[in-house]
């Protein structure tokens, strides 16, 4: 593929959609073809009904919710992802495979073999070409939302496990993974990923 595939991945409130717009911006004032997606809800209309289930609905297993996300996945990466590479954009990407390992593998417990396994099948082994994550303390980040989606409402314990994940995850691959302090300035967050891009490209 001749497009560059960036994911951007951190607990709540960790301003991932912000950095991703701010980036966007920027990156096409240069001339570069940008497209910027999410993860859960950019798969087309399966993966917006798909994202009403998994923000919304309450009574559901953690195998269940994995295989929600993996679904919206499928259609995300055959209908969205894959061409957009292939065209030779730059593929700004708020959330990916490593949410579900943070929040579904470190977060409920589900096995990390299982995860890799399914997402493998899944995504067709598709990866970022580098992941920022935007790291910071979760009672930090809880305190930036005033209304909270079934995610955000978990104990605090579960959000504990979850940016405790997101560091292993980056230490595992630090090839592939920038951590960033995300209590840091928008401003300075964004000067640190506009320069490890420029680098990039």
């Amino acid at each position: 593929m001749a497009g560059l595939f960036i994911t951007f991945e951190g607990p709540e409130g960790a301003g991932k959609s912000t950095q991703v717009r701010l980036l966007a911006e920027w990156l096409r004032e240069q001339g570069r073809a940008v497209l910027t997606t999410r993860e859960p809800g950019d798969g087309g209309v399966v993966g917006a009904e798909i994202r009403q289930l998994l923000l919304h609905h309450h009574d559901m297993t953690p195998e269940a919710e994995y295989l929600l996300y993996s679904a919206d996945r499928a259609e995300h990466v055959r209908t969205v992802l894959r061409p957009a590479l292939e065209r030779g954009e730059i593929v700004l990407c708020d959330r990916y495979l490593d949410s579900s390992l943070a929040y579904q593998g470190y977060g409920r417990g589900l096995s990390l073999g299982w995860l890799r396994a399914v997402a493998e099948g899944v995504t067709g082994g598709l990866k970022p070409h580098r992941t920022f994550l935007l790291d910071l303390p979760p009672e930090v980040g809880l305190m930036r939302f005033d209304s909270r989606d079934r995610l955000e409402r978990e104990p605090l314990e579960f959000h504990r496990r979850l940016r405790e994940g997101y560091l292993e995850l980056a230490m595992a691959e630090p090839e592939r993974f920038v951590v960033l302090d995300a209590t840091q300035s928008v401003e300075a967050i964004q000067q640190s990923l506009r320069s490890f891009l420029a680098s990039m490209l």
